[in-house]
């Protein structure tokens, strides 16, 4: 991750911490909460531990693969909060690809 990256990353994670929970998820809203939490797991455990390890990376990738299914269902007040998740998800993943 550059610099800028991270800075952009740092960013974005502060602003999403912060963010409220969207509203109007519909049937979806488990499945998404889910993903936000597991999601910002591997997150909270990279700035930890300034790493991930395997499992991490495994499940960041099936938890990005499923969210950009279920994304597309939202609202768009939604979809702004999921694609700060994605966006971290997947810069986290660049050094591991």
């Amino acid at each position: 991750m550059t610099d800028s990256d991270r800075a952009k990353f740092d960013e974005v994670w502060q602003g999403h911490q912060a963010a409220d929970w969207p509203g109007d998820l519909g049937s979806d809203e488990g499945q998404l909460m889910t993903l936000d939490t597991v999601i910002g797991g591997c997150v909270t455990y990279f700035f930890e531990e300034h790493h991930l390890d395997e499992r991490r990376v495994e499940i960041l990738r099936d938890c990005l693969a499923e969210l950009d299914e279920v994304v597309e269902n939202v609202s768009e007040t939604a979809t702004v909060y999921f694609r700060h998740l994605q966006f971290l998800g997947t810069t986290l993943l660049q050094d591991y690809s």
